[in-house]
């Protein structure tokens, strides 16, 4: 339900004091850095815009919100010149474009950041930065390496970027990588920067170095439009929020004079529950234990230490942790991906330590991976092929030994219909979709296994708000059903609404074991922080 002050669009203009504007910037007298003016684009079956009208002031951060599949990116492919659209006009600076490629948009100022970062690994920062516009020297008969290295540095002290430029790219951090492509666009001359899901694949750390370089960027006249569907990112970070719903615009929004549930509300089309309500089931045996379990990553550095775990049915175990402190360790151990080193691990009573993957899945044992490109999909397989991924031996798609791909084709529209996969197209290819489709199927593939055991790792990550509440809704069904769930993720409200238990993870051991109604979220920071249960009273730090 929208609460007092956050405003309508219903056509007839926005109320008085709601801060909300269907068309025209919250500044009259400001100037437009980019108006696209009634966008339509068609593909095949599908309007992904339609009639879109998108106003951002010059020096502002604009957010573009809306679900997985509402038109966002591919509106932004049009202002990028990565689509031509079939109606509608693109207006930079006051004058109108035709973009034909993105070459044409980076002569005219605009700089595209994807959600999958564009860099060569193996190469220098700055050689990214400056490369396909290398300077040259000699009549251009050779690159002008101590140029870009100057320049390069200039634009780092300029824009407050604390980059090293000698270092090799696949030697930094996620975070840092993202400050290389947004320095590449600098270099190119980019005065609208347009940054695609930023904070996807950020830790909370990065996310708010990533506000600070919003904040300098516009500072210096820069114009930021970013894609996103999570509402605190919006509220945060922009100085106004364009939704799209269905591919069509439903309003422009003043972050002050609105609410996550009004954001939540435009967004779906309905209301939305923010916070998942778990109430209380009675558990049964323990499905899934763990006894003294040790791992160790291809150092030979043991990351996960003496793990004690039991996962009763129809219960919910939560893992909280800094991403890197060994729970991806832990879930292979527990997925059959890797062996573990010392311990053991039980099924249903049964020892599985040594259990192949396929052998797991056989048991009833379910798995939403954390890193869905290299674990959950086989990103050229289209969704009838990816659907059945796992379960290609099972009688149910291969009976006479060989795969029934009508009953996979069955089974897939069956999950892209329940679990609002965009574009409901089973033959195309899972590379093809954004991440929050290409997470909205593998969710829906392992859900419907009919599994005993849920092993769950970030099932919400790139998820919009209403899937996220299907998601979760979905989760505790499982739970009343009866069914066991280990859930990792590293969203602290999420695996505390949801959690019957909570771990909390520490250096590869389990530095508590609480109830996630009893901790306050400053006592689990502490613990995430490797401040053990006694101390969080005025203890040592262990």
């Amino acid at each position: 339900m929208t609460e007092p002050g956050a405003g309508t669009t219903d056509g007839t203009g926005p109320t008085e004091g709601s801060g909300v504007r269907t068309a025209g910037p919250k500044n009259t007298n400001a100037e437009l850095a980019v108006h696209l003016d009634g966008i339509t684009k068609r593909f095949p079956g599908v309007v992904a815009n339609d009639d879109v009208d998108l106003r951002v002031e010059r020096g502002t951060v604009h957010a573009l919100l809306g679900e997985n599949g509402a038109g966002k990116t591919t509106l932004m492919n049009v202002l990028y010149g990565l689509y031509e659209p079939e109606e509608g006009r693109v207006i930079v600076d006051g004058e109108e474009r035709s973009f034909d490629s993105p070459r044409d948009a980076i002569d005219a100022g605009i700089g595209m950041i994807h959600q999958h970062f564009m860099l060569v690994d193996p190469m220098t920062v700055a050689e990214n930065i400056a490369l396909g516009n290398e300077p040259t020297k000699w009549f251009g008969m050779a690159v002008d390496r101590e140029r870009i290295d100057r320049e390069v540095r200039d634009l780092c002290d300029r824009y407050g970027f604390d980059v090293d430029t000698e270092a090799t790219v696949e030697d930094l951090s996620v975070g840092v990588q993202q400050r290389v492509e947004i320095l590449k666009a600098l270099f190119r001359g980019a005065d609208v920067l347009i940054l695609d899901e930023p904070t996807a694949v950020l830790t909370p750390q990065e996310v708010e170095g990533l506000y600070d370089v919003l904040e300098e960027l516009t500072a210096q006249g820069k114009t930021i439009i970013f894609i996103t569907h999570k509402l605190e990112e919006a509220t945060h970070a922009a100085d106004a929020i364009t939704v799209l719903r269905d591919g069509e615009s439903v309003g422009t929004v003043d972050p002050t004079a609105t609410n996550r549930s009004d954001l939540a509300e435009r967004m779906v089309g309905r209301e939305v529950l923010l916070e998942a309500e778990s109430d209380p089931v009675e558990t049964g045996e323990v499905v899934l234990s763990t006894r003294d379990v040790a791992v160790e990553d291809a150092r030979g550095v043991e990351v996960v230490s003496g793990i004690d775990l039991d996962v009763r049915a129809g219960e919910i175990v939560g893992i909280a942790g800094v991403d890197g402190n060994g729970q991806s360790e832990l879930i292979e151990a527990v997925t059959g991906l890797r062996t573990p080193d010392e311990g053991t691990i039980t099924y249903d009573g049964t020892d599985i330590t040594d259990w192949s993957r396929r052998r797991r899945i056989e048991a009833g044992m379910a798995y939403v991976p954390e890193d869905r490109h290299e674990r959950g999909l086989v990103m050229p397989f289209d969704l009838v092929e990816n659907g059945v991924l796992g379960s290609q031996r099972s009688p149910e798609f291969a009976a006479g030994g060989r795969i029934d791909w009508t009953e996979a084709r069955d089974h897939a529209e069956e999950i892209i219909d329940t679990y609002d996969v965009r574009p409901p197209d089973a033959d195309a290819d899972a590379r093809s979709f954004s991440g929050g489709n290409q997470q909205k199927f593998i969710v829906g593939r392992e859900f419907e296994r009919d599994p005993s055991l849920v092993v769950a790792t970030h099932p919400t990550r790139g998820v919009d708000i209403g899937s996220t509440e299907f998601i979760h809704d979905r989760l505790l069904e499982l739970r009343r059903d009866g069914v066991a769930i280990l859930l990792v993720s590293s969203k602290l409200d999420e695996v505390r609404s949801l959690s019957d238990r909570l771990a909390v993870i520490y250096e590869g051991e389990f530095i508590d074991v609480t109830d996630p109604e009893a901790v306050t979220e400053e006592e689990l920071g502490l613990l995430m922080a490797g401040q053990r249960p006694t101390a969080a009273n005025g203890g040592d730090t262990q």
